[in-house]
């Protein structure tokens, strides 16, 4: 699949991902005449696409990027959601090709094979497929409704969910979360009162597109089909304690305030 981002250095690359979760600071995360992660997971970033959400920490940094490229150990490829100077800067510095404004690092995964077009801004991550969905919060009562999904399905198996479903060739994502809320609670809603974003949720070789939406649904009850184990009505707060799919927790306490 293939995503654009922006240009922050040209250049063109393909390697194997390793990827940060919180924002890196070069200066104390990287050892800049190994290449060695010194946060995170660890690992090396040398010939690698390194990927996170933004720089962070002191202007030595850029240099600590620099350092990298003399040692012959500079990752092969940059990638972030939002470029801050200093890496936009070590990246210029080192001529690492760089892209930001990338919708999600939860795209990508360790050792997934990217080739990286900076100087168009694409981004390919080979072998994954993209999918729309939509992921509804059912409110009542200041607590959300939550479905638990059959072991025998194909993803998140036996974990509980939001309404949730695919979006249909010529539906919009409202009109999605209307159908999959009748089909799979036999509930009925109008328009959405709160929505978000798009969020990405990796699940092996798929990449999930998701449309969060919230309804208030009343005093109304659902009654599940076949899609759904069991359902329960939880408070934001009793949700830690469930095993839930990716970011549901997120999307709730986003929605609901």
């Amino acid at each position: 699949m293939k995503v654009n981002g922006r240009t922050i250095m040209a250049g063109k690359a393909t390697g194997e991902v390793i990827k940060l979760d919180e924002p890196l600071s070069f200066l104390g995360g990287v050892d800049g005449s190994t290449g060695d992660l010194r946060v995170g997971r660890g690992g090396n970033v040398a010939g690698k696409i390194l990927v996170f959400p933004k720089g962070k920490g002191s202007t030595v940094g850029s240099f600590v990027m620099y350092d990298l490229m003399v040692h012959g150990k500079a990752p092969a490829a940059v990638i972030n959601e939002s470029a801050e100077t200093i890496v936009a800067t070590g990246a210029v510095i080192s001529s690492i090709p760089m892209v930001d404004s990338i919708p999600s690092v939860g795209m990508f995964q360790d050792g997934d094979v990217v080739t990286v077009d900076a100087s168009s801004g694409e981004v390919e991550i080979a072998d994954v497929r993209c999918r729309a969905v939509v992921s509804s919060v059912l409110e009542k009562d200041g607590k959300v409704l939550l479905l638990r999904r059959p072991k025998s399905i194909g993803s998140f198996p036996g974990l509980w969910s939001l309404v949730s479903g695919k979006i249909e060739e010529g539906e919009s994502p409202e009109e999605a979360a209307a159908r999959e809320i009748m089909e799979e609670t036999a509930i009925s809603v109008g328009s959405p009162d709160g929505s978000m974003d798009p969020i990405y949720v990796r699940e092996g070789s798929t990449l999930w597109k998701v449309y969060p939406f919230l309804f208030h649904v009343g005093d109304a009850e659902p009654v599940l089909n076949e899609e759904n184990e069991e359902f329960a009505w939880e408070s934001p707060e009793g949700l830690d304690g469930k095993d839930l799919v990716t970011d549901t927790d997120l999307v709730v306490r986003r929605l609901m305030g």
